[in-house]
């Protein structure tokens, strides 16, 4: 398991447990106590939890901010580039889907430029900030996650096939050309599988540092996807590479 992954699933138990003790965490996750110290040391040092008496929990934040938040610094120029290609890929009066993601996020700042937009999204950012900006806002009903801000379990309270979207704007963490489209948590990927099936035109919006990543759950194939947009640190090589499996923007 690569660290990142076993970060994730950390970050993931203390979602449901406000405190984990680091023997349980070790038995569960099948590692040694000295790399749980070593994941434990980066996730303090990033900032994303707290380290107590025999145990972690997450950090708590003084204004609410949840783990999307506290990652929108991270690649900032690149996703606002990427945001600035999609919006150029959105007309009057598209009915779009934005995936919850730091990503999605910028692109929700721009939306202000296109006029009587009708926007699906399960990411409570994303409808926050396009509440005051004239457009139709359709949330999917579900399980909020709280560290993304975002809501799962899609199946038991909303009917994807009512909806007829013009162009899904899908978030991810990894992207290889082996392994496909790939995320860490489970009930979202599922979300985004159905809105795949249901979109008339899929856009993957990645920034350079998750292509050629491969994380816990698969997405979907490359191929399934019509667009990649990602920002211009995308090696020429690598591009022409996925170029022979998505259209890149």
């Amino acid at each position: 398991m690569l660290p990142t992954e076993r970060r994730r699933k950390i970050l993931d138990s203390l979602e449901k447990s406000e405190f984990l003790k680091l023997k349980s965490l070790k038995d569960a996750l099948q590692i040694s106590m000295e790399t749980l110290r070593r994941d434990v040391q980066q996730l303090v040092k990033d900032d994303l939890i707290t380290k107590e008496y025999g145990g972690i929990r997450l950090k708590h934040v003084s204004n609410g901010e949840s783990i999307i938040e506290q990652r929108l610094d991270l690649n900032i120029d690149k996703k606002n580039a990427i945001a600035l290609k999609a919006i150029a890929e959105i007309s009057d009066g598209d009915c779009i889907f934005l995936d919850s993601g730091s990503t999605t996020l910028q692109i929700a700042k721009h939306l202000n430029e296109v006029k009587n937009l009708t926007i699906i999204t399960n990411s409570i950012p994303v409808m926050l900030q396009a509440l005051n900006q004239g457009h139709t806002i359709i949330s999917i009903g579900g399980k909020v996650r709280q560290s993304e801000h975002s809501i799962t379990s899609f199946d038991f309270l909303f009917n994807f096939d009512q909806l007829n979207i013009d162009k899904a704007f899908i978030c991810c963490s990894g992207i290889s050309l082996d392994k496909g489209v790939t995320d860490f948590n489970l009930e979202e990927v599922e979300t985004r599988r159905k809105i795949l099936d249901i979109s008339k035109y899929t856009y993957l919006t990645a920034d350079s540092t998750k292509i050629d990543k491969v994380v816990t759950v698969k997405i979907c194939d490359i191929s399934s996807l019509d667009f990649l947009i990602s920002d211009k640190h995308l090696e020429s090589k690598t591009a022409s590479l996925y170029n022979n499996k998505i259209k890149i923007l």
